[in-house]
């Protein structure tokens, strides 16, 4: 009975050891067999369970906006090091990879040049964290799109648009144009509305109308007060700017409306007159 049960066992492992042994053929110089691959799935999955525990690590004392910042910068480093424990566990598992990377060296040169701009979207995710130069409630000016950001990830910024729009911003375009960040300084901004009154108004008359229209609307900040600067003498008025603060950039366009709607009213209640453009044409006949 004993020598059965002997045989049994040997049978088993002769199989299990017949099962690990197996290889997998892809080329004449690359082959793993089925112990190497299980030997490369382990490695990974130890290697993902040691880098949560480092993170945790790291992040148990860290306030939560600082812990935000460090998971988002961790996640990038985390890729290059399962690439790296995978080349290292494939190597050690048996397979040339140096025959792997001469059998996909084409292939590898086209994969390239096909993710450049992905690769560049994620060095710049990198540099938009580490040297700050845009968060998460920012109100940013990229190409003549304005928006709120959302979130920084990987490959892309998410920002929210005066229109309720989610505007997606590919990360290597902070690298390859000007960007306007309107709320670095904070969240106040200083906005405007320009008008034209005709040559003969009262200036003093205007600068006090155009004062009186901030007093009721809500949203703008009485320090620092409104004010009114005399710009240009124009070709056919007399230009004004009216400045004044807001402390929501997104509010901007309906205030700027609400001012206008305010103004042309009390323009039209005190006979100021808000003119176009008037060209002067000289007829001249030849009469023989």
């Amino acid at each position: 009975m004993q020598d059965k049960l002997e045989q049994v066992t040997d049978t088993i492992v002769e199989e299990a050891n017949s099962i690990l042994d197996y290889t997998f053929t892809f080329s004449k110089e690359i082959n793993i067999s089925f112990k190497g691959f299980l030997f490369v799935v382990v490695a990974l999955i130890a290697t993902a369970f040691l880098l949560k525990l480092i993170r945790r690590f790291l992040t148990r004392n860290l306030p939560e906006i600082d812990k935000v910042k460090f998971i988002s910068v961790f996640s990038y480093i985390r890729w290059l090091v399962f690439l790296v424990i995978f080349l290292i566990a494939m190597d050690a598992s048996g397979v040339n990879v140096t025959a792997v990377f001469a059998a996909s060296a084409v292939l590898l040169i086209g994969v390239g040049l096909a993710l450049q701009t992905l690769f560049q979207d994620i060095i710049s995710g990198i540099f938009i964290l580490v040297d700050q130069s845009v968060h998460v409630g920012d109100i940013i000016e990229l190409e003549g799109q304005v928006g709120r950001v959302l979130d920084i990830r990987l490959r892309t910024t998410r920002a929210v648009t005066i229109d309720n729009k989610i505007l997606v911003i590919p990360n290597h375009l902070y690298l390859t144009n000007i960007l306007f960040n309107w709320t670095e300084n904070g969240t106040e901004t200083k906005e405007s509305v320009s008008v034209g009154v005709a040559y003969g108004s009262d200036v003093e008359l205007v600068k006090q109308i155009l004062l009186d229209t901030t007093k009721v609307q809500n949203k703008i900040l009485k320090i620092p007060e409104p004010k009114v600067l005399f710009t240009d003498f124009a070709d056919s008025s007399l230009n004004f700017k009216l400045v004044f603060t807001l402390n929501d950039s997104f509010e901007t366009r309906f205030v700027q409306s609400d001012l206008r709607f305010a103004i042309d009213k009390a323009f039209r209640e005190h006979n100021i007159t808000i003119p176009f453009p008037q060209r002067d044409v000289h007829m001249y006949s030849n009469v023989k």
